[in-house]
């Protein structure tokens, strides 16, 4: 999805690497680079008055501990504070690293220092083999599973060491940070628990990967909750941010910030509504989630992005049974497939 009608970008520049960009009082923007074919990570440094408050930590690459220790030495004050998102790799990569560097303790919800550990470790559901099994079952081919598995584990790539300890944050809660209040909103779907943090004063939202300005956040079954339904945990969680007031200066972890927070809502809701027809369209017979990715997917898609895209056309169909315009049956060479219920 690209669609950026009704929203605004207040801010021109964008940081280069290794550079700090002031974007409001005590706000400075970091854009870090990825090896992807989204090739970008923003992160956050909120002012601490002697100190700083990152938020979020990058993917584990040399480039990018570069850039930090470039940025931190620059500024001259020590971090005091380490607020992970979610376990993504991009968010949660260097976290252990920069927490090691200062001392500094590193807050996030249980859900995503959990998931972190259970990626991490391979943990049962959570490991490379049971997704390939999930997507084998789900009607995948055997060359692109064949190259999940040959891939391995890329999450250790990303998060090279995982913190042992940390500060629980819970949905409500307020981070006081420079004479600031941040308060944690938790929202479901991409990720276990993913906190945002949301400053009344500035008038500010780190949305994370929950609201993204040009691409659509994506929602994934796992192998340990194969009947889950995250895209529906994700259009809930929207409303909560929807609420927040529209003048809102999004702070998102891919793109520009932006403003037009109640349209990207509706956008991306839009969105889902289309994905979910035109699957509904396609299923005139019963299919398979594998035989239904070029629906969602139009465009090639290369190892990494097949992943997020199963697990993201498993989640439509899940969100679809839930509803009823779907039933799931297994067939005879036990492939799950989907059926219009009427």
């Amino acid at each position: 999805m690209n669609d950026t009608t009704e929203l605004s970008y207040p801010i021109a520049e964008m940081p280069a690497g290794g550079q700090a960009l002031e974007i409001a009082p005590g706000v400075r923007w970091i854009r870090m680079p990825l090896p992807f074919a989204l090739d970008h990570i923003n992160l956050w440094l909120l002012d601490a008055n002697d100190a700083l408050v990152a938020v979020d930590t990058g993917f584990g690459l040399p480039e990018v501990k570069e850039h930090w220790e470039r940025i931190l030495a620059d500024d001259g004050r020590p971090l005091s504070r380490i607020v992970v998102t979610h376990c993504h790799p991009d968010h949660l990569g260097l976290a252990s690293w920069l927490a090691a560097r200062d001392g500094a303790p590193i807050h996030m919800t249980q859900g995503e220092f959990l998931g972190g550990h259970a990626l991490w470790h391979q943990l049962p559901g959570y490991s490379v083999e049971d997704m390939v099994a999930q997507f084998r079952a789900n009607g995948l081919d055997e060359s692109r599973l064949g190259a999940l598995l040959q891939r391995g584990n890329a999450y250790r790539r990303g998060v090279p060491e995982l913190p042992r300890s940390y500060h629980r944050l819970f949905d409500g809660d307020v981070l006081a940070i420079g004479g600031r209040e941040w308060r944690v909103i938790v929202g479901y779907g991409h990720a276990p628990e993913h906190a945002s943090l949301y400053c009344e004063k500035l008038g500010i939202l780190v949305s994370g990967d929950m609201l993204l300005p040009r691409i659509s956040t994506n929602v994934s079954v796992f192998a340990a909750t194969p009947d889950d339904d995250p895209l529906g945990y994700y259009l809930s969680s929207l409303q909560r941010i929807k609420s927040l007031p529209e003048e809102t200066l999004v702070l998102p972890s891919h793109g520009r910030p932006f403003r037009g927070l109640g349209a990207r809502v509706e956008q991306l809701e839009s969105h889902h509504r289309e994905r979910c027809a035109a699957l509904i369209d396609e299923i005139r017979a019963p299919r398979s989630a594998g035989e239904l990715l070029a629906t969602l997917f139009a465009r090639e898609l290369d190892t990494h992005q097949v992943m997020f895209a199963m697990g993201e056309a498993i989640a439509h169909l899940n969100y679809l049974v839930r509803r009823g315009a779907l039933h799931r049956r297994v067939d005879n060479e036990g492939t799950i497939r989907f059926e219009r219920t009427a």
